[in-house]
């Protein structure tokens, strides 16, 4: 009996093992195809627009974080002359007019979501696009925008106080580099709303009013099902806040996580099987690394896996060429994301962790992450001085200057996860 029983665990284990390895297998496959073959001449660059500044009018969406939303108005480029800040509670802004979402105001969409259908209803627009800022998004390399209905700018997270969180977003920058791919989807598979711009035609034709927690990702889907969306990537790198902290990244990455999961009702059906494949293997990938481990420190725990082991360390490499990609992003900018690739195996538990907190338990309300007064960001961070971010001028770049003694004194206290 205890025989069958010990039979019967060893059968179970086996299933589990290779159906991991396998949704993780289609998965690095996919991201691959997308990466190095659908990807290809996908992305506009900086340089190449058709549309000036007097096209575009920006938007910054915050609740009430006047000094954050003041240096991301500060970053933008001084032609660039019709900014708005729009607002759940009043603040003052230089620079830009601010309007205040009346309290009384009700729709289907909520929080984030109802601030922004307010500033279509209520906000005027003449210019053809309205490119959304998040508060704490520093605009760079801006010249214009490309064609397209929706266009997506690429964005390269700054170090704020946490070198994990920070590290970690090199991995993900690496793994949404299959974002450049999703101008060949009838559907994208997901958007970010720190530096998009949106037709405003099409703006006013589908709406913000939906209930949702990721509202970038639910418009691109909306307007996708409503007609042929040209999605376009264009490649400005706009500088965002890496979260502060281990705990804040965990609850942002649930919340993209269970929004993403809960509007897939939105695509057509093999998009929905394809989507939940990939949430899945999101979802469950920390388990790689977990198995492979248990599989080469008790080799006879598990029969006949010499497969397995030899598959898992392809796809345990490839998690490195993720890294790579990311790497490569940041290159230019930052020489500080080269610091992710021995730390990968840690990176990737770490931004899937919260995805597997968001399967196991969707959240459903909104919740904005911690943001740093940009002054903070440049006491913080050594490749900064004081000013070079405060007086950023957005038609540039933003290099990182290392200061190798501080960035060597604040590596040694601050890398550890429990930082929060």
């Amino acid at each position: 009996m205890f025989g069958v029983q010990s039979e019967l665990a060893v059968f179970v284990l086996l299933m589990l093992v290779w159906t991991v390895f396998v949704l993780y297998s289609a998965s690095v496959f996919t991201w691959l195809v997308e990466v190095l073959v659908l990807a290809w001449r996908q992305t506009t660059s900086a340089g190449d627009v058709v549309y000036g500044y007097d096209d575009i009018q920006v938007r910054v969406i915050t609740i009430d974080a006047a000094d954050i939303v003041q240096s991301t108005v500060d970053a933008v480029p001084d032609d660039l002359a019709d900014v708005r800040v729009v607002a759940e509670k009043p603040i003052s802004v230089d620079g830009a007019s601010v309007h205040v979402v009346p309290e009384e105001f009700t729709c289907t969409a909520t929080h984030k979501g109802r601030a922004l259908e307010w500033a279509r209803r209520e906000v005027p627009c003449d210019e053809e696009f309205v490119l959304y800022l998040d508060e704490d998004t520093l605009m760079a390399n801006f010249a214009g925008l490309p064609e397209g209905d929706i266009v997506q700018i690429t964005e390269l997270p700054l170090y704020t106080g946490s070198w994990v969180t920070y590290l970690s977003e090199v991995f993900r920058i690496g793994y949404q580099r299959e974002q450049r791919a999703f101008g060949r989807f009838s559907f994208p598979l997901y958007a970010w709303g720190g530096g998009i711009a949106i037709r405003s035609s099409l703006e006013n034709e589908i709406t913000w009013d939906s209930k949702t927690i990721t509202e970038d990702t639910d418009f691109a889907w909306r307007a996708a099902s409503a007609s042929d969306l040209d999605f376009t990537v264009l490649n400005c790198k706009f500088r965002n806040q890496a979260p502060p902290s281990v705990p804040t990244m965990l609850k942002q990455r649930r919340r993209w996580f269970s929004g993403t999961r809960q509007d897939s009702d939105l695509l057509p059906l093999h998009y929905q099987a394809f989507l939940q494949f990939r949430l899945v293997a999101w979802g469950f990938s920390p388990l790689i690394p977990l198995i492979t481990v248990v599989t080469f420190l008790v080799p006879g725990a598990l029969p006949d896996l010499m497969l397995y082991r030899i598959g898992s360390l392809i796809e345990f490499a490839t998690l490195f060429v993720v890294t790579g990609v990311g790497v490569a992003s940041y290159w230019a900018e930052s020489k500080l994301a080269l610091l992710a690739v021995p730390w990968t195996p840690i990176l990737v538990v770490l931004n899937t962790a919260g995805a597997l907190w968001g399967f196991v338990s969707p959240v459903e309300h909104f919740t904005v992450t911690t943001k740093v007064p940009l002054e903070t960001v440049e006491e913080r961070n050594p490749a900064f001085e004081p000013g070079s971010l405060t007086d950023h001028d957005g038609r540039n770049d933003l290099p990182e200057q290392l200061d190798v003694t501080r960035f060597t004194s604040e590596l040694r206290e601050s890398f550890h996860i429990d930082d929060d």
